[in-house]
């Protein structure tokens, strides 16, 4: 039972997914501080508040920090666009170049009358005796 788990363990794929979740969360750490001490004092400055993260309302005495949303959302959107733009984009970019699948055509068409499958270059169907057109 143990070596199984070993076996599942010292696979690569796990490993490299453990690894991608150590890494995302540390990017996202790193993100969000930039967030809060960077970008959310200036929208703050722009907006005309000194600190969004204590953006909040009060209804019937419980506070609704929202400031605290802003700034998680825009860590987020931040995060979002550095995944795509680092890493979806280039990959699949990278997966076009080295496509080698060669282009199928194919090799039959429907004929009008019966729409069962006759060869591409057929002048009358096999099923129906139908004539007709070639292929240009």
């Amino acid at each position: 039972m143990l070596k199984g788990f070993r076996d599942f363990i010292l696979r690569g794929n796990v490993v490299d997914l453990a690894v991608a979740v150590v890494i995302g969360v540390a990017f996202g750490a790193v993100v969000t501080a930039f967030v809060t001490a960077f970008l959310t004092p200036l929208i703050g400055l722009a907006a005309g508040k000194a600190n969004l993260e204590q953006l909040a309302f009060t209804v019937s005495g419980t506070a609704f920090p929202y400031g605290l949303f802003v700034n998680a959302l825009i860590a987020f959107l931040l995060i979002a666009a550095a995944v795509y733009f680092l890493v979806v984009l280039p990959v699949t970019r990278l997966m076009a170049r080295r496509k080698t699948e060669p282009e199928v055509t194919s090799t039959t068409r429907e004929c009008p009358e019966c729409l069962s499958s006759i060869p591409v270059g057929a002048r009358r169907c096999a099923f129906c005796t139908a004539e007709v057109a070639p292929v240009a």
